[in-house]
């Protein structure tokens, strides 16, 4: 039996306030700027979820996860991908060792980087399907099957991906039933100036930054039950279900631009992550229950991995993003 949610009180929400602001000013001490990317960041964790981040080489991906993985006390994992990656080599495999008191051999399994609880999957694009497939069960069901024997992840269990938009040479795609697995796809954007200049003072010199962990693995876990518990009203999870099913080329309700640039829509997964980003939004905004609102601010990192152009949107240069904001335009917060 699960333990009890976290009842909602005002007492809770301005706690959860309080603890995203510290996690906040910490991570500030390492990573300059990437305001919105650090607070996507902490959402995915809120909320459980996992993170795909995608930005050009030296924008501090890399950096922030892994302080990430020190401001939460959380054991932290990470996995560079390649083209010679194997499966086993990401999930643990099973070895024959020798027993001193018997001499007989028996197998034992060998723990791969992913028992931990923060992973960081750097370049994911970069190995085959078959190895991005081994994360599949591993973010969904959150356990790994070596041979006949399933093992299960630590918990709270998060997986951050990066990938870089530019290169497509030894690169390839996310399968899409990988990508779903995602809660959002977080993209990253050059500093301001000023910001590049802090970022070039304080990482030229010989003093690093002193993260220590403000928040332990036991909060996250509490944090996470508080967030599911937040109240949502039926009329804002309609409107989350209509957005998601205006993506869909096939529904009766979804536009014409729709039906004419869209191959493949958004699944009843995008629906589920708009609510539960919708509830995260809510409580570290001190909010009692989900709104209209907080679904509209998620939707774009919800979405634009799980919308697939047609060939008419490349030939006419028509992004998922431009889509995106059509639809959080002309689909209605009231209606059917």
């Amino acid at each position: 039996m699960s333990a009890p949610a976290a009842p909602i009180t005002v007492e809770a929400v301005q706690r959860l306030a309080t603890q995203r602001q510290v996690l906040l000013t910490e991570l500030a001490k390492a990573v300059v700027g990437q305001q919105d990317v650090i607070e996507n960041v902490l959402l995915t964790v809120f909320c459980g979820g996992h993170g795909l981040i995608e930005g050009v080489p030296g924008l501090a991906k890399t950096l922030l996860i892994r302080s990430l993985g020190r401001v939460l006390d959380l054991r932290f994992s990470r996995v560079q991908f390649t083209p010679d990656l194997m499966p086993s080599d990401i999930t643990g495999t099973d070895v024959l060792e020798e027993d001193h008191e018997t001499g007989r051999r028996k197998q034992v399994f060998l723990p791969g980087p992913v028992f931990a609880n923060l992973i960081l999957a750097d370049e994911i694009n970069r190995t085959p399907p078959k190895t991005q497939a081994a994360m599949l069960q591993v973010m969904q069901e959150r356990e790994v099957t070596v041979g006949n024997k399933t093992y299960p992840l630590p918990q709270p269990f998060h997986v951050f991906a990066t990938q870089n938009p530019l290169e497509q040479e030894g690169t390839y795609v996310l399968p899409e039933a990988q990508a779903d697995r995602f809660m959002f796809h977080i993209r990253t954007t050059y500093p301001t100036r000023a910001e590049e200049e802090l970022v070039v003072r304080s990482t030229t010199g010989n003093q690093a930054a002193d993260l220590k962990p403000v928040v332990t693995a036991d909060e996250i876990v509490e944090i996470q039950k508080l967030v599911r518990a937040m109240p949502v009203s039926d009329e804002v999870i309609r409107y989350a279900v209509r957005l998601v099913a205006s993506t869909r080329p096939e529904e009766s309700i979804a536009p014409a631009y729709v039906k004419e640039f869209i191959r493949w829509g958004a699944s009843p997964r995008a629906s589920q992550y708009l609510i539960l980003g919708a509830k995260a939004r809510a409580a570290v905004a001190g909010k009692l229950c989900a709104d209209y609102e907080g679904v509209r601010s998620v939707a774009r990192q919800v979405l634009r991995h799980r919308l697939l152009a047609n060939f008419n949107a490349r030939a006419q240069k028509v992004s998922v993003n431009d889509l995106i904001e059509r639809l959080l335009k002309d689909v209605p917060v009231e209606g059917k």
